[in-house]
């Protein structure tokens, strides 16, 4: 039995090639991948190859997500879909009169750095609670690849060092990352080593703990003191009270197969509203790499940032809810602002009426995991508890300060989230776990691989390694380097307002992917790791 009509002839220049196997792991590291393999070959399953492949990638991509991390996963057990949203809530301190007395009545959002962007972080009590309910090995079992490589230290890849060396002039005076990540007074070089034993020192006592240090005892403690010496408000009874959600997750159909998303706080709605959209259009009758194919994706993508810009936060403060803005009628009518020959700038509608890693692993049970964990921007906070190595998120930054925004800041809250991991299913059965980091290029990249795989028959590498392009406000959007000459000047003519970006580390996102070909037992998956990034997929 097979599962795809790929075309395996397809393909863009890259270093990549489709990787098979019937238990698989991908994601932006080699290291860590191998940490998730190994749970597999010690008889573990996707889950726990996945929390082995996480916990390493705190330490190996500290750029990216570390210990103060937030997560979100969808997973299928071999029966049904399951949701878990880790992002963190805001302290209990956190109200706009707090923000506004410290920074002032013209402050909009929660500072970008230091500890009051900090809301309680996920990703622990994710792994906590995926290992608890999923889990085959010990939890203790499943982080000692990550101490190892702690304790030990690992050689300094080249992406994740292009981005250390960067961050190093906006936060060498934040409270502890200089101790942390500048070990020499500078970021490593390339293929130098880099320890971080105070980060082992936290994943044993996470380990023998299960979580319960960082939750309420020694951790939070820590944690907690360090924000009252640094001018923070977060708490270790802010710490204790935590718990991720279990979740349903919410899905579109699209030429006979379902993307799932996690639903709201989150991002992850933008990609199926840009799917409904794009129902109603023969986008497979275009050119895969035409100005008009990519054209209509752009103004899809476009109206669906403009409803989750206006609506999308906690589902308790939202005026409408995920299913009025997916209902079909209602994109059936933002389709029809579509203009083929220009470009757009959208305004929200009425649906009334009608810097992160992705990893994914997938095993011969049939169990398939879809889980991303990022510190937001770059570091996070830039803040990182001495003795501990937990380099802290900033996701309180993307609170707003202003009264009427559904996504205003209060105590216990969670902000408006951009992490977001993807699952394909066609007929109700598993097809596809996958993700693409980058901020708001998460949905775009979702939809633009997605497309490429459904409508154009490309499999997973070549979609992923396919030239993209990336909107970000009015008419503006950044297109690779790579994209045909041809296409980018078609985009021009339709008004589109440019600038081909060289670098696609961030611009341009980086994803994983994991298809199933049929039986994982028999025909096993095809895996993608995206060039984009230092990662690869590894299977056996």
């Amino acid at each position: 039995m097979t599962t795809h009509d790929f075309d395996w002839t397809s393909g863009y220049p890259t270093q990549r090639l489709p990787v098979f196997g019937r238990n698989v792991v991908s994601t932006s590291h080699p290291v860590a991948a191998q940490a998730g393999l190994r749970m597999l070959m010690k008889g573990g399953n996707a889950v726990d190859a996945a929390i082995a492949a996480a916990a390493a990638m705190t330490i190996v991509e500290p750029v990216s997500n570390g210990l103060g991390s937030d997560s979100f996963c969808i997973l299928w057990d071999g029966q049904q879909l399951h949701g878990l949203n880790a992002s963190g809530r805001a302290p209990q301190a956190w109200t706009r009169a707090y923000f506004k007395a410290k920074y002032g009545d013209g402050a909009k959002n929660p500072p970008q750095r230091g500890w009051d962007s900090v809301t309680v972080p996920g990703a622990v009590g994710s792994w906590v609670a995926l290992s608890e309910r999923f889990g085959k090995l010990p939890f203790a079992d499943l982080l000692e690849p990550a101490i190892d490589i702690a304790e030990r230290g690992y050689a300094v890849p080249v992406v994740v060092q292009q981005k250390w060396a960067a961050a190093v002039p906006l936060l060498s005076e934040l409270p502890g990352f200089a101790q942390a990540f500048m070990p020499k007074g500078r970021a490593p070089e390339v293929g130098e080593l880099f320890r971080f034993p105070v980060a082992a020192k936290s994943l044993k006592l996470i380990a023998e703990s299960k979580g319960a240090a960082y939750y309420g005892g020694e951790i939070a403690e820590a944690a907690a003191r360090h924000a009252r010496e640094n001018g923070g408000s977060i708490t270790v009874e802010d710490f204790a009270a935590y718990k991720p959600e279990w979740v349903t997750p919410i899905g579109k159909t699209y030429g006979g197969h379902t993307l799932h998303e996690i639903p709201p706080n989150g991002q992850g709605i933008a990609a199926l509203i840009a799917l409904g959209i794009l129902a109603h259009f023969d986008l497979a009758s275009l050119k895969v790499d035409s100005a008009e194919s990519q054209h209509l994706q752009i103004e899809a993508m476009k109206l669906a940032f403009a409803d989750v810009y206006r609506y999308v936060a906690e589902p308790g403060s939202m005026a409408v809810t995920a299913e009025q803005m997916l209902d079909d009628a209602y994109l059936a009518s933002r389709a029809k602002l579509i203009d083929m020959k220009r470009a757009q700038d959208f305004g929200a509608g009425n649906p009334v009426k009608g810097g992160t890693i992705y990893l994914t692993a997938a095993d011969e049970g049939g169990m398939m995991v879809s889980f991303i964990q990022s510190n937001f921007q770059g570091f996070g906070s830039g803040v990182v508890v001495p003795e501990y190595g937990l380099s802290m998120q900033n996701r309180g930054h993307a609170f707003s300060l202003d009264a009427k925004s559904p996504n205003v800041v209060s105590p216990g809250k969670r902000p408006f989230h951009t992490i977001i991991p993807a699952f394909l299913t066609k007929e109700g059965k598993p097809l596809m776990s996958f993700g693409v980091m980058g901020a708001n290029m998460q949905p775009q990249g979702h939809l633009q691989t997605l497309v490429r795989m459904l409508d154009y028959r490309q499999h997973p590498q070549a979609a992923c390694d396919a030239p993209r392009w990336r909107f970000n406000a009015g008419l503006e959007i950044n297109v690779e380097s790579a994209m045909n000459p041809a296409t980018v000047q078609g985009l021009a003519d339709r008004g589109h307002q440019m600038e081909v970006i060289n670098d696609s580390y961030q611009d341009f996102g980086a994803g994983q992917f994991i298809w199933r070909l049929g039986d994982p037992a028999v025909e096993g998956y095809v895996a993608a790791s995206d060039p984009r990034r230092d990662g690869q997929a590894v299977a056996y």
